[in-house]
């Protein structure tokens, strides 16, 4: 009797589980289990699997390529004459080219409207005297370009075509955050409409201009021919185009974010190009470094470290040290908000600045100029070579840099120009307090803490006197660059 009530025991809890797990979908019925808990086929028909979009939390982009595809466009740009020979930023030249005989390149882009505007990089369509847009279903069209921005590598083109247009839907950028999933349609290499997908990983990196630029970065695969195609979010929004791509790796991209080509697109179909105002300062941020170094009253703003001559700025009275606090009343929390509030405003127009100086307060009218364009050249890991790691000497410490007098020789070297006074870094030791620093060999050191250097005496007794824990700001002249910046240094 005893067995007989065990078995039954074990048969119901084995009928129990088989019929639970038959109605939590683990196993279909019809199947059969092994007594190894192996899964056997059976003849019924297997069922679906569940697509990625019913599943909460995991991105279909299999959709968003689908919805997407229609409005993505290949650019193909050519020129009768030859241009500069150097290839242009996203371009790789062939072995053997021709400069005498027609250039064609090729790109992306994507329609915006149902009106034919097209978004895309100005690199693709530079020098171009003929534009060809062709559509994901075979049409090709005449392109026109509407209007282009070099500064941030963004054209605007439109074509003719008869009926209604795809368009892509536009995000937002700043709402992007990093890990967030992406991807990327265009035509590298010339494989059309090829799709590839990564997450963002870094925004607001600095490429070419630091004043402009504000790139997404993804290691979603961008390569050649991917230029001024749409970067996708998991929602289906365009919220960058595809720009660059790193010379050092195969799988780090940059996008302009879609943010900074909406903001220019009323200038570009108004008047084909866009104005900038500009002040002519060079600028850092109120570090912490800074703020003990130079015991400034106030944590954030945007600090003046060089006058351009003959600049708006310069004829308002600007110096450097002076911080900028407020523009027409609104607060300045970095240099980056201070750029992109006067670049926001017309040439010619009046912007009123409230700057901090030597503790007191001061009300400026600047009169905004046109921003020059800049060259955008490729970005390099580092300014100037590295010295080979040695053990530090003792006239070096406590920063670990060795300095010379700037005389004739040193500055027809490190071309700098009159008017430039100070000493020239000669070393910076790999092992030394200075090296975090952007303080690089030749680099010339023109005040510490505000206090004027022009000898290596003047520096060494600036140097000598400070105590372990101090900051240092050091107003230098970057040769490289050709202009003046701060520099902290905390002293070991």
């Amino acid at each position: 009797m005893r067995r007989f009530t065990l078995l039954t025991i074990a048969l119901s809890s084995t009928v129990a589980f088989l019929l639970g797990v038959i109605i939590a979908g683990g196993v279909t019925p019809g199947a059969v289990v092994s007594t190894a808990g192996e899964r056997a086929s059976a003849p019924s028909e297997l069922p679906r699997p569940l697509r990625a979009a019913a599943m909460p939390g995991v991105v279909n982009f299999a959709d968003v390529a689908e919805r997407m595809n229609a409005a993505v466009v290949n650019v193909e740009a050519t020129s009768k004459s030859s241009r500069d020979p150097r290839p242009r930023r996203g371009e790789v030249e062939p072995p053997g080219r021709d400069y005498e005989g027609p250039r064609q390149g090729s790109g992306s882009g994507f329609l915006i409207d149902r009106d034919g505007h097209i978004l895309t990089n100005h690199h693709v369509i530079e020098g171009a005297e003929r534009i060809t847009v062709t559509m994901a279903d075979g049409r090709a069209f005449r392109g026109e370009v509407v209007g282009s921005d070099p500064a941030i590598d963004v054209a605007l083109l439109r074509i003719e075509a008869e009926g209604r247009l795809p368009e892509a839907p536009l995000g937002n950028s700043d709402q992007l955050r990093v890990g967030e999933w992406v991807c990327a349609i265009g035509n590298p290499l010339g494989y059309v409409h090829s799709v590839t997908v990564g997450v963002v990983s870094f925004v607001g990196r600095k490429l070419f201009d630091p004043s402009l630029d504000d790139y997404i970065q993804t290691d979603a695969a961008i390569n050649f021919g991917n230029s001024g195609g749409p970067l996708i979010n998991a929602a289906g929004q365009v919220v960058g185009i595809n720009s660059a791509i790193s010379s050092r790796a195969s799988n780090i991209g940059f996008a302009v974010p879609i943010n900074q080509a909406i903001a220019i697109l009323p200038q570009l179909k108004e008047h084909g190009r866009v104005s900038r105002g500009f002040i002519g300062v060079g600028l850092t941020d109120v570090t912490p470094a800074l703020q003990r170094a130079l015991k400034l009253s106030v944590s954030r703003g945007a600090m003046v470290q060089d006058v351009t001559a003959g600049s708006p700025a310069e004829r308002a009275g600007l110096r450097p040290y002076d911080v900028v606090l407020t523009v027409e009343g609104r607060a300045v929390g970095s240099n980056e908000e201070l750029i992109r509030d006067i670049s926001s405003r017309q040439p010619g127009s009046l912007a009123r600045l409230e700057v901090l100086r030597e503790g007191r307060r001061h009300t400026m009218q600047v009169k905004l100029a046109q921003r020059p364009q800049r060259d955008r050249q490729e970005n390099t890991e580092e300014l100037g070579a590295r010295p080979r790691p040695r053990l530090p000497t003792p006239n070096e410490a406590p920063l670990g840099i060795s300095v010379r007098e700037l005389d004739r020789g040193a500055a027809g070297r490190v071309e700098v120009p009159g008017g430039v006074q100070g000493v020239v870094v000669s070393l910076v030791d790999p092992t030394g307090a200075a090296f975090q620093s952007p303080l690089r060999r030749g680099f010339v050191i023109m005040e510490i803490n505000k206090r004027p250097v022009k000898t290596v005496r003047d520096y060494q007794r600036l140097v000598a006197a400070a105590r372990p824990g101090e900051v240092l700001a050091m107003f230098v002249y970057d040769p490289t660059l050709g202009q003046r910046s701060l520099v902290a240094v905390t002293v070991e």
